[in-house]
């Protein structure tokens, strides 16, 4: 019931997802019956793995994460967790609140063995390719162990997921030197350097996108201004791209004939294709979408929550806590 497109987008990308996806058992769509099946209405042939919870609450994106999480104790979020909690889901799923459902899965779930706080785990593009950035938003306050557990969290993500052998770990800073930054940041660069990681160093932000990284690493307050400004700047050129496109017939016909080239771009920076975001740390796999999230977004954010149960994210977090150390 979350997001800005809720339920019509959700319904959708699960419909879409129960139809495409090999390898689903179930699909468990959590919220108002009564609003699921009007969307289910208009989606045509209904796949037999898709399953509906009945809730009665929902929590709203402007309300108060742990007060609502308290409060709403039918709220879909909560109710979503449980499954996994309970066993009865391997993953869930939500583009709702992003504060509850933290909240939610810290409570319910717990987190790892050697992990203070969970941390979104945001993919990023570059030119050549992408980058995790950790934490994108679930601290905003951290301590430098709980910078150096994102670090760790980041390069089982970049491994296992993104395919990367041996990923390069990046601290995000003021500059690259190694006295630089703040009391914290360099208290977790000395504790990163120490680790069994392949450390970097320190980054700057116009480091992010020359592909210098596979992981890098920040607070959840430094994280969510890196994610936000990134999306507002796609935005900000993709308008900048068609108001200086349009302005004569002449760039109209050059348009016209980058239209390949112009799309292809649009594709490496599209955020439906990443799905969502990951909340690593907690005991089961929670997958945090966009509050913007079409029924694409979500069909990729059900595969991206696929692929993490598959690839025993949590297993292989817990492992290399304690061997990188």
């Amino acid at each position: 019931m979350g997001g800005d497109f809720a339920p019509r987008e959700i319904v959708r990308g699960a419909v879409e997802a129960a139809k495409s996806l090999p390898g689903l058992d179930k699909i468990t769509l959590v919220g108002d019956e009564a609003a699921i099946r009007r969307e289910y209405a208009v989606c045509g042939t209904i796949p037999g793995i898709l399953d509906i919870l009945r809730t009665t609450e929902v929590v709203g994106m402007e309300e108060s994460p742990a007060n609502a999480i308290r409060r709403k104790k039918d709220n879909s979020i909560s109710r979503a967790v449980d499954l996994v909690k309970r066993g009865d889901a391997d993953a869930m799923i939500s583009a709702g609140n992003t504060g509850a459902v933290v909240v939610a899965a810290t409570l319910k779930l717990r987190t790892l063995r050697g992990i203070d706080r969970p941390a979104i785990a945001t993919v990023m593009p570059t030119p050549e390719k992408p980058f995790v950035l950790i934490d994108a938003g679930a601290n905003t306050d951290c301590s430098a162990r709980m910078m150096l557990q994102f670090a760790v969290m980041g390069h089982v993500y970049a491994k296992k997921i993104l395919g990367c052998s041996n990923p390069l770990v990046g601290l995000m800073s003021v500059g690259t030197e190694d006295s630089k930054g703040n009391e914290v940041t360099k208290e977790a660069f000395r504790l990163i350097s120490e680790s069994k990681l392949n450390f970097y160093g320190n980054i700057e932000g116009h480091d992010l996108y020359k592909g210098h990284v596979d992981v890098a690493v920040c607070d959840g307050f430094v994280g969510n201004v890196i994610l936000k400004t990134s999306e507002s700047v796609v935005h900000a050129v993709g308008h900048w791209i068609k108001q200086e496109f349009s302005r004569s017939p002449v760039r109209v016909l050059g348009a016209l004939m980058l239209t390949r080239a112009l799309q292809d771009m649009k594709k490496r920076v599209d955020p439906d294709l990443s799905g969502g975001a990951p909340l690593l740390g907690v005991n089961g796999v929670c997958i945090i979408s966009h509050g913007a999230s079409s029924a694409r977004a979500i069909y990729h954010a059900i595969r991206v929550a696929q692929d993490s149960v598959n690839s025993r994210i949590n297993e292989l977090i817990t492992q290399t806590i304690s061997s990188a150390l």
